[in-house]
């Protein structure tokens, strides 16, 4: 039973993937696709979750940390050049 839970929230975080995907793909301003963009880190965060409890993995759990740090700094470095033009002072 919970194989098929975890297919069919594989299947709604796939179509969060698609719907992510397609807005930044047709957003008007540098924000919304920052925005998007941070929704699909967390969007692929929360796949990687679902994986390693399909495979009941830790290490996997592991990784999803790493990622989601990744995707902080990322969106944090990317909306500091949004509003200044350079990263580093």
């Amino acid at each position: 039973m919970i194989d098929i839970a975890i297919h069919f929230t594989f299947g709604c975080f796939g179509a969060a993937l698609l719907m992510n995907l397609w807005k930044i793909l047709r957003a008007s301003g540098v924000g919304d696709r920052v925005l998007a963009l941070d929704t699909m880190v967390i969007n692929v965060i929360a796949m990687i979750v679902l994986y390693g409890m399909w495979f009941k993995s830790e290490i996997i759990f592991e990784s999803a940390l790493i990622i989601s740090m990744l995707g902080f700094v990322s969106t944090v470095a990317y909306t500091r050049f949004m509003l200044r033009g350079n990263i580093i002072e």
